[in-house]
């Protein structure tokens, strides 16, 4: 049976879907959502964004969320853990709650991104023919080779124009969005909470957005496996202001010297 194709922008906000959304107006193309995935947990300046690319573009985006908050998912949600479960004998979780993400449970993008996407998709695909077109850069060829990214249904457009990651961001600072200098500390600019994230941009994260570090230091407290496996968030705490001193009295961090100090800092501290 015919049905009609049905264009959906995947947005994210970043600079790459950005970019992807902007270029695909300029060129005329056919556009009937512009669909974000909202889990909640993006930095302010990301839905601050959002709304002037809305004003800006005259064009409604989609904006979708899980039935359930993040914070529900990872304190209350009732998990089905048998007592032989590798994170009952490893942590002593209890039956509620996903706790924090990690690299082979990133419950948090099934539960708040996919699960609600697919939701949406669903209830269109009785009528149309759903064509999913998703920022991935002409630099990214690891992420093309990932075999959900193999759909005949998913389009390219920064693959087809040739757009690398550097353009992308280039063309959106010169269209005039900047996420208010987001991209000057993070690499990535996606959920402010991942435990994934890098030294160098939880670094960022603990020095530039006290909120938010505070926030993430409570639910630390609140849940049964710490931030990550090297360390708490309290501990990052205390290794980055132990930093801050070491670099003020003209030492170099990346030494044998700084990490025995570290180490008996962090020690000293939690005794």
């Amino acid at each position: 049976m015919y049905k009609p194709e049905y264009c959906v922008v995947a947005l994210s906000g970043g600079k790459d879907s950005t970019a992807m959304l902007l270029g695909m107006i300029d060129r005329g193309m056919q556009i009937d959502c512009i669909l974000f995935c909202d889990t909640g947990l993006e930095f302010p300046a990301m839905y601050a964004h959002l709304d002037r690319l809305e004003k800006d573009t005259g064009r409604q985006i989609t904006r979708i969320r899980a039935e359930h908050p993040y914070e529900y998912l990872m304190f209350d949600a009732p998990v089905r853990r048998g007592p032989d479960s590798p994170i009952v004998r490893r942590y002593g979780a209890g039956s509620l709650g996903y706790g924090w993400p990690g690299p082979r449970q990133r419950w948090c993008t099934t539960r708040l991104k996919d699960m609600p996407r697919e939701k949406f998709f669903r209830e269109l695909r009785g009528r149309y023919r759903i064509r999913e077109h998703i920022g991935i850069a002409a630099d990214e060829q690891y992420r093309l080779e990932r075999e959900r990214n193999r759909n005949p249904d998913h389009v390219h457009p920064l693959v087809e124009w040739g757009m690398t990651e550097e353009d992308c961001l280039r063309y959106c600072y010169e269209r005039g969005y900047d996420w208010d200098g987001l991209y000057g500390q993070f690499r990535r600019v996606s959920c402010w909470c991942c435990p994934l994230q890098s030294l160098p941009e939880l670094r960022q994260l603990y020095h530039n957005h006290p909120a938010l570090w505070g926030q993430l230091k409570e639910w630390d407290r609140r849940t049964w496996r710490k931030f990550r496996a090297d360390y708490s968030v309290e501990e990052l705490e205390k290794r980055f202001d132990f930093e801050d001193e070491w670099q003020k009295a003209g030492k170099p961090l990346r030494s044998r010297a700084f990490f025995s100090a570290l180490k008996r800092r962090l020690e000293t501290e939690d005794g």
